[in-house]
């Protein structure tokens, strides 16, 4: 049976006010008396009520993080540095996980209003979601656009997409393939397709191959990109993301096609365990840091309506093994 305030007052034997004021760190009290509540509430394994607190004007000190999965390098880190920051500012996480699921976003974004969390971090891959255009949370996205409202932080795709490109054609490759995981939005990353196709448009021909993540997730246009480079003679391949970089490399080799020396492969992301793991992947670094930061320092302007923060893209760099 769930423990109540009354549980906790009866077991210290104090009054419910008194609970409630240790809870919530309000007025002047005795140690005895704060020792002795906090000894009931961990017999009982009473668990303070967030949203309760905040009704009472409270802050509930939680922020919601909704991703499209942590199963990606880059996700987990980006999400590990944001908890780790707000933990230093007091406060906690509850994370989301979509899975490209529009309903469960717009589950997981009533919970997250349901709780009391004072504003969101998105990296919505669902467009039109109308819930986050409805909402009356403070709401940040990392690198999507969800609608005019909503503030944007993002990093320089055209850069990265555009450094990709001229490394590839730098390499002498002739034949290049370019991926696409694009969901057709005027977000941020679209730019890094328009960054690539500049820079290898007078070096090379380009084929370009518009993927369903969750079929490449699954295996299933794996081999339909093999067959791709082989009867096309592709010998550089912009993958859009690190793992699908890998998956690829794996799958050429496989074919008994050499990497990178028959076909070179360059990714997108550079999370620090890809780095580690698979140092001979070209990629684009994201600054994992400067983004956390920059997502929370506009989330808690959003908070306290303050003035929005310039909207000035962070920058990436260039990994090469060359490099290393």
């Amino acid at each position: 049976m769930v423990a109540k305030l009354s549980d906790v007052a009866e077991l210290a034997g104090v009054s419910v006010t008194t609970v409630s004021r240790v809870i919530n760190s309000y007025g002047s009290l005795s140690q005895k008396t704060i020792d002795k509540v906090h000894a009931a509430m961990r017999e009982l394994r009473y668990q303070p009520n967030a949203m309760a607190r905040s009704l009472q004007g409270k802050s509930s000190q939680f922020i919601g993080l909704i991703f499209p999965n942590i199963e990606n390098p880059f996700f987990t880190a980006l999400v590990a540095e944001i908890e780790e920051l707000l933990f230093e500012k007091g406060y906690k996480v509850i994370i989301a996980t979509s899975s490209n699921d529009i309903e469960k976003e717009q589950q997981y974004l009533q919970m997250l209003a349901a709780n009391q969390v004072e504003g969101i971090i998105t990296s919505s891959h669902n467009p039109n979601i109308d819930s986050y255009k409805d909402s009356f949370l403070p709401i940040v996205s990392y690198d999507r656009y969800l609608s005019e409202t909503i503030p944007i932080v993002s990093e320089d795709n055209y850069r990265g997409g555009y450094l990709l490109g001229e490394y590839l054609v730098s390499t002498g490759a002739k034949n290049i393939l370019m991926l696409r995981d694009d969901d057709n939005s005027n977000s941020p990353t679209a730019k890094r397709y328009q960054g690539f196709t500049e820079a290898t448009a007078n070096n090379s021909h380009l084929t370009t191959f518009d993927l369903d993540s969750n079929q490449v997730s699954n295996g299933g246009d794996i081999q339909a990109i093999v067959d791709i480079v082989v009867d096309n003679k592709i010998d550089g391949i912009f993958a859009y993301n690190d793992i699908m970089a890998i998956q690829l490399q794996n799958a050429l080799r496989k074919a008994n096609l050499r990497v990178p020396e028959d076909v070179n492969v360059v990714g997108y992301d550079g999370s620090p365990i890809v780095q580690l793991l698979h140092p001979d992947l070209p990629t684009i670094i994201q600054p994992i840091h400067e983004a956390a930061q920059r997502l929370i320092d506009t989330l808690f302007n959003e908070i306290n309506n303050k003035p929005a923060l310039p909207n000035d893209v962070l920058p990436v760099k260039l990994y090469t093994p060359e490099s290393k």
